[in-house]
């Protein structure tokens, strides 16, 4: 049985950026949280391709250690999506969409992973995300993502879905527009009032925010001069954030929350510095964590005791 079950799309992406392309490159959100979230903990993923799905992509995911029994291949074509990505890196515009496979995926999960302790429920319809909720039997750890095609057409069943899950992920634009609130704090205060303990809100270069009961953290973006690509970027933190997560001794710790949000903005970094999951395919542990803690020494803010400490010195 493995740590982590993830249920999403794998997809064949062709993208443009002001960096360049790449074609029918290996994409998917289950495919971007699995890669991420290996490098921490074991990952079971389940998802559907077309007879075309290339066996390449299939070894990039065995060489992380992925459990692929859960990945079935259909008669048909895999699952494609094209865009591009202007001077701005947070705004994708969809060229085409073509579902093939992905349209008819009913996922029926094995007795192993039905007993995953913890399962992300990546951005698909929020009905079939509830669908695959009531097959597991009892995690101890529920999160899920969604996206603005969900938010526009099912806002009804993902409000209902986010009363069973524990940890929510959300960009800011589709946090606002879910919950109609007018900036990203309001949002995740709506957003943890329909069930989540757990509130994480994406800022891309902005960084992140995320809510923990009554209190809200704010984490900056790792700090890079150019992005190739920033296709994944969401799904790629959320695997870092819970493949961290589901390795560490406590879901509810706060101090493992923030590691896991830092561990999180590590490998979404990583992510974007090159086309499609190439960065995140083959990096070294001992890479991420010095990215990590480079991250986390940023983030260092000193208590106010000892800010008080030095002002009293300069002035003396």
């Amino acid at each position: 049985m493995s740590d982590i079950l993830v249920v999403g799309s794998v997809a064949l992406d062709s993208v443009k950026t002001t960096a360049g392309k790449s074609v029918e490159a290996l994409g998917g959100s289950a495919t971007y949280f699995a890669l991420s979230a290996s490098y921490f903990s074991s990952v079971a993923l389940v998802g559907v391709v077309g007879e075309d799905f290339p066996r390449e992509h299939r070894r990039t995911l065995e060489r992380r250690r992925v459990d692929l029994e859960g990945l079935k291949a259909a008669k048909g074509k895999t699952f494609r999506w094209s865009g591009k990505y202007g001077k701005d890196a947070a705004v994708a515009e969809t060229l085409a969409t073509h579902l093939n496979v992905f349209k008819e995926f009913k996922p029926v999960l094995s007795e192993a992973q039905r007993k995953a302790p913890v399962v992300f429920l990546a951005n698909i319809d929020p009905e079939l995300q509830a669908e695959v909720l009531a097959q597991m039997k009892g995690p101890a750890l529920v999160a899920c993502d969604t996206m603005n095609y969900w938010i526009e057409s099912k806002p009804a069943a993902i409000k209902k879905l986010l009363a069973k899950v524990d940890i929510f992920f959300s960009n800011d634009q589709e946090a606002m527009r879910l919950t109609g609130a007018p900036n990203a704090l309001q949002a995740a205060e709506v957003l943890a009032d329909w069930g989540p303990s757990v509130v994480v809100i994406k800022k891309g270069e902005h960084g992140a925010l995320m809510k923990v009961g009554s209190k809200f953290f704010v984490f900056p973006a790792f700090p890079l001069a150019r992005i190739k690509d920033p296709t994944g970027a969401g799904d790629t933190f959320a695997g870092g954030f819970l493949g961290y997560l589901a390795s560490s001794a406590s879901y509810k710790d706060v101090a493992h929350l923030k590691r896991a949000m830092a561990y999180g903005t590590t490998m979404a970094s990583f992510n974007v510095q090159d086309f499609s999951t190439k960065n995140i395919e083959d990096l070294e542990r001992d890479v991420i964590d010095e990215r990590f803690h480079d991250l986390a020494e940023r983030m260092m803010v000193p208590r106010a005791d000892e800010f008080l400490k030095a002002r009293r010195a300069v002035a003396a």
